[in-house]
């Protein structure tokens, strides 16, 4: 790393709006996260509190509201990656690129 890298560097990690930008974005990934565990550990705990509201069948099929939460868990685990890129993709990478602006 050169010495004008390294300097950098220091400036951007003294920088008080890059400091508020982790702190932003690491309180939204532990959001993120905390909402994905309550959703599987909720449907841990449903699996093992109430087994015989999730083997429920779905009309005459053989579908159950075990696989229907079960598949709500997938497609969360999705959506909150795809919100999570998104912003990244928009908001962080708008203010790191300010921040790094700033530091030339």
């Amino acid at each position: 790393m050169t010495s004008d890298t390294r300097a950098r560097l220091e400036t951007i990690e003294r920088d008080p709006a890059f400091h508020e930008f982790v702190a932003r974005r690491r309180r939204f990934a532990w959001l993120l996260s905390s909402l994905m565990l309550i959703i599987y550990f909720g449907f841990i705990a449903a699996v093992a509190f109430a087994p015989q509201s999730l083997g429920q069948r779905v009309g005459d099929g053989v579908t159950s509201i075990g696989i229907l939460v079960g598949l709500f868990v997938i497609v969360s685990a999705f959506l909150l990656v795809a919100l999570y890129v998104w912003r990244a993709n928009t908001s962080f990478d708008q203010s790191m690129h300010a921040i790094t602006e700033r530091s030339r």
